[in-house]
C-alpha cells in the first residue's frame, strides 16, 4: 500500500484529465505507452454504480497504467468513504472528488460542480474518504459558478476543503455554467482565468495546485510550471496524443526516448490481441482511442478511415493495422 509519506513531489507535474467516454482502461493503456511518467486518470465513476453495479467493470485496469487515480463523482461522505477504500484495494494511487463537472444529469445527482457552492459538505466529503485511506485524496473543481467571477468563491472552497486534509488542488481555469451551456460549451465559452489559480497557489503555498483547461503546448506547460505544481491536459492529449512523447524529455528531464508511431501501434495490436483472448474485447473499442496517434501527418486520413471502418470489424487487428500502413500510406 502507499503511503501518503512516498508519493513523489512531481506526482502532479502532469496528468491527463478524466474524461467521460474517453480515458477508459484502454484509453489510459495507450497514453502508457507515450508517457511513462504522465499522472493518468480514470473517467470520472459514481458511488451509486460501485455500490449497486459491476464494481471489476469500473475498476479494472492494466497493471501498466500506474501511477493511476480513480475519479469518484459523488456527495454522499459515508458512499464516497466506501468507494475510496474500494479505489484503495484495487490499487489506484490516488482518489479524486469530482466538483468540476456542470452536466445537467451530474446536477441532478447532487454532485460535480455544483458541490462547489457547498464547501463544508465537500470538506464532510473530503475528510470521511481521508480518514478510511492511506492515498492521496484530491479535489478537482472550477474557478467560480455561473457568472460569478469573484475570487473570493474559489478561495473559500479552496481554504475549508484544505482544512479536511485534501492537499492537492486540480483548478478547471473556467466557470461552470450550470444552466444554459452544454457540457461541451463550458469547455469553450467561460473564460480562462488562469491568474486565479496562480492566485491560488501564492495565497495556499503548502498545497500543490495544478490547472487544467485549454492548455496545448509545451511552452504554454512551461509557463504554468513557472508558478504552479502541476498542469493537466484534457483534449489536446486525446487529439493529438503523439504531444505526450515529449513529455517524459521536457518536463521531467528524462532522456528523449526514440519511438516511431509504427512501434506504438504495433503495441496497441499486441493489447489488442491480449484484451481479446483475455476478455473477449474486440479491437475497435480500443483503436477508437489512438486515432489521433498520426494527427497533422500525411496519410493520416487513410489511416484512420482503415482503423474506423466498420466493415472490418470481423478481421483480425493485426490484419487491419497491416491494410492501414499498407502502400498508400508509405507512399505518401
Amino acid at each position: 500500500m502507499l503511503s501518503l509519506h512516498s508519493v513523489p513531489p512531481d506526482r502532479w507535474k502532469m496528468s491527463v484529465a478524466p474524461m467521460m467516454d474517453w480515458t477508459d482502461r484502454h484509453c489510459r493503456y495507450f497514453h502508457r505507452l507515450l508517457s511513462h511518467r504522465a499522472l493518468l486518470y480514470t473517467e470520472m465513476v459514481t458511488t451509486g454504480a460501485l455500490i449497486h453495479g459491476d464494481v471489476a467493470r469500473h475498476l479494472r485496469y492494466n497493471v501498466e497504467e500506474h501511477p493511476v487515480a480513480l475519479q469518484l463523482g459523488g456527495s454522499e461522505p459515508s458512499d464516497l468513504a466506501r468507494c475510496a477504500r474500494m479505489g484503495e484495494q484495487w490499487g489506484y494511487e490516488e482518489i479524486n472528488l469530482n466538483c468540476g463537472c456542470p452536466s445537467e444529469r451530474v446536477q441532478r445527482g447532487a454532485f460535480g460542480a455544483c458541490l462547489m457552492r457547498e464547501p463544508q459538505l465537500v470538506a464532510d466529503c473530503v475528510k470521511a474518504m481521508v480518514d478510511v485511506v492511506q492515498v492521496p485524496v484530491t479535489v478537482k473543481h472550477r474557478i467560480g459558478i455561473d457568472k460569478d467571477e469573484s475570487y473570493d468563491f474559489v478561495r473559500d472552497f479552496v481554504g475549508t476543503v484544505a482544512q479536511a486534509g485534501c492537499s492537492t488542488f486540480i483548478v478547471h481555469a473556467r466557470n461552470a455554467w450550470l444552466k444554459g451551456l452544454s457540457p461541451k460549451e463550458n469547455r469553450e465559452i467561460p473564460p480562462l482565468r488562469y491568474e486565479l489559480a496562480q492566485q491560488l497557489k501564492r495565497d495556499f503555498p503548502r498545497l500543490t495546485i495544478a490547472v487544467n483547461g485549454g492548455i496545448t503546448t509545451t511552452a504554454q506547460v512551461h509557463g504554468q510550471l513557472q508558478g504552479l505544481d502541476g498542469v493537466m491536459v484534457g483534449r489536446e492529449a486525446y487529439h493529438n496524443p503523439w504531444w505526450l512523447t515529449e513529455w517524459d524529455a521536457a518536463f521531467y528531464g528524462e532522456e528523449v526516448v526514440q519511438v516511431t508511431r509504427e512501434q506504438v501501434e504495433d503495441c496497441m495490436v499486441a493489447y489488442m490481441e491480449r484484451e481479446a483472448a483475455e476478455h473477449g474485447t474486440p479491437w475497435y473499442p480500443i483503436a477508437r482511442h489512438m486515432l489521433g496517434l498520426r494527427h497533422g501527418l500525411t496519410g493520416s486520413r487513410r489511416w484512420r478511415q482503415v482503423w474506423s471502418d466498420h466493415r472490418l470489424k470481423d478481421r483480425p487487428a493485426r490484419e487491419v493495422m497491416a491494410l492501414a500502413q499498407g502502400p498508400a500510406l508509405v507512399a505518401a
